[in-house]
């Protein structure tokens, strides 16, 4: 597996994306209103189910999607309220979140009794826990990735900048860089044309409050109710500093003594891009472990 640098993936972000969304079989259930939508890749004889960060969508995955597609089949979720999927009915939590989401999941399995697998991103990670409490047995695995959720100290956070009442593009487009570099990626250089492209279209499309979800503490009180094996995978520069870090991982491993649990070094928050080969790596590796 050869690791793809950010600056090799092309000059045309909108194309890369287009093409690899191109190629996805897209799945409605009922969301709200409308539908949730999902788009599948791959034929493997197992799933695995991606659920993005906050303000994000499918496509927080492009550079994972491929390389998973080759061994599993892989259905990527635009949570409720984010991407093209309808909004959920209001008030919502992340319990009624979850409903909707594991109902979504249930009835794309249908009869297949083979147990999936389930990967969440931040805020992804946060609806992983009422999804995987709801579905039992059904998950092989549940992979937190950077997940928010657990009910730990606020931190101080970089600044961040305003784009919405910006009116020229490129205005925008350096305003999601620089936000990208505060809170998403470590290393300046990974914040290439792609990611500052993901980012503009997704959160240009988000209606869900995610942060207020994640605040809850929700994925630390539903912890106990997961049964599915869990993984963890952190970014090195993710939450701050080692101690912080360790907290998540005691959190985890309280409720789940056999949790795997990998930091991959010199990445921030958004991993699964950042350091998009050594966490695909990381993950299928994970993923087999729990197939054993």
């Amino acid at each position: 597996m050869t690791e793809v640098e950010p600056s090799s993936l092309g000059s045309d972000p909108a194309a890369l994306v287009g093409e690899l969304e191109d190629r996805a079989v897209r799945l409605l259930t009922p969301c709200g209103e409308g539908d949730m939508m999902w788009r599948r890749w791959g034929s493997g004889t197992r799933t695995v189910f991606l659920f993005h960060g906050g303000h994000g969508a499918w496509s927080h995955w492009i550079r994972n999607i491929p390389v998973l597609a080759e061994r599993y089949t892989v259905i990527a979720a635009d949570l409720p309220g984010c991407g093209d999927s309808a909004d959920p009915p209001t008030p919502y939590d992340g319990d009624s979140l979850g409903e909707i989401v594991a109902a979504g999941i249930k009835q794309i399995l249908g009869d297949d009794d083979t147990p999936a697998h389930l990967v969440g991103f931040s805020f992804g990670g946060v609806m992983s826990g009422p999804v995987a409490a709801r579905l039992g047995d059904r998950l092989a695995s549940v992979t937190l990735v950077g997940a928010g959720g657990l009910d730990l100290p606020a931190k101080e956070r970089p600044p961040m900048k305003g784009w919405r009442r910006l009116n020229e593009e490129a205005e925008i487009l350096a305003v999601h860089r620089h936000n990208l570099g505060a809170m998403m990626i470590a290393n300046p250089d990974a914040i290439d044309d792609l990611a500052v492209y993901v980012q503009n279209r997704n959160t240009q499309k988000s209606r869900m409050d995610s942060p207020s979800i994640g605040r809850t503490g929700i994925l630390r009180r539903v912890l106990p109710d997961i049964t599915a094996p869990l993984n963890g995978i952190w970014g090195q520069y993710d939450i701050g500093d080692d101690s912080r870090r360790d907290i998540c991982e005691t959190l985890l491993r309280g409720s789940h003594p056999e949790l795997a649990f990998e930091v991959i070094t010199g990445a921030g928050h958004w991993v699964p891009y950042e350091a998009a080969e050594r966490f695909n790596h990381i993950l299928l590796d994970m993923l087999k472990q729990r197939e054993a």
